[in-house]
């Protein structure tokens, strides 16, 4: 395939080399089904499912923490899709489909393959899926809509995030340089999901802190850190409240709520 400058991949390619903090680069957005084609449990709290299928040629995500729309059935079986349309933008049904958005862990353009992490918790209509989820059934998803591409010409990256997060945390390791200097924080409610798999570099320094009943621990778990000279990227996900101090330490952040404690269909805070 012809890579234009103007194509979102070298757009966000540059971006990464050269830019400054984060930019909004979009993606031609797709809709598509596909099929489960494997499953397994990476950690007794997080199960794998790779998606696979000719519609998933030409699939945009050249950023750590893009997301697909999973696109759930109604109750009677129906699937409501959404439609792209001349803007490259989804012209959504009314009333709105069940989804749920989930980061995308791998993609793999030659085998056509597409694997995302889920969670699992109780009552959770992703997590149910996912459980649930045998070789051979199919799923609607929509997406990317693009990247907040933040720049990989800093001196130091913070992580800070929860379970929710792993994925993209554990893409971002895979896909930078050797080289890279980071400290990762991640706070779980379960000892067991410390078993989540990071590749190890010799730069990246990574923390696992079991949050406890009453408070989040990753902002003062943040302030602690002894980082090392020059300019700090931080990159904060999970819980919107958990979260949310993380928005006050430094300038070159992106600072995301994935989920809100006690909200089902939370989009983004």
């Amino acid at each position: 395939m012809k890579i234009t400058r103007d194509d979102p991949r070298s757009r966000v390619a540059a971006h990464h080399q050269s830019g400054d903090g984060t930019a909004r680069i979009g993606y031609p957005i797709g809709v598509r089904a596909v099929a489960v084609v494997r499953r397994e449990l990476v950690s007794p709290r997080m199960i794998r499912l790779t998606l696979a299928g000719p519609e998933l040629k030409g699939f945009h995500t050249y950023q750590a923490d893009d997301h697909v729309m999973i696109v759930f059935p109604d109750d009677d079986g129906a699937v409501r899709a959404p439609v792209p349309n001349e803007k490259q933008e989804l012209d959504w049904p009314r009333p709105l489909p069940l989804g749920r958005k989930y980061t995308i862990r791998r993609y793999d353009p030659e085998l056509l393959e597409l694997v995302l992490d889920f969670v699992l918790h109780e009552g959770g209509v992703a997590s149910t899926w996912a459980v649930d989820a045998q070789p051979g059934d199919t799923v609607v998803i929509a997406g990317p809509p693009g990247a907040h591409a933040f720049a990989h010409n800093f001196d130091h990256y913070v992580f800070a995030v929860d379970a929710t997060a792993l994925p993209a945390v554990a893409r971002w390791l895979d896909e930078s340089p050797s080289e890279v200097s980071a400290d990762v924080i991640v706070e779980v409610s379960h000892e067991d999901e410390t078993q989540y798999p990071l590749a190890e570099r010799d730069r990246v320094r990574v923390q696992w802190l079991v949050r406890p009943a009453d408070r989040s621990m990753l902002a003062d778990a943040v302030d602690a850190l002894d980082l090392p000279p020059g300019r700090v990227f931080l990159f904060g996900a999970g819980e919107a409240d958990d979260i949310r101090p993380l928005r006050r330490r430094g300038t070159d952040r992106l600072v995301t709520g994935y989920w809100k404690r006690g909200s089902a269909d939370h989009d983004g805070d």
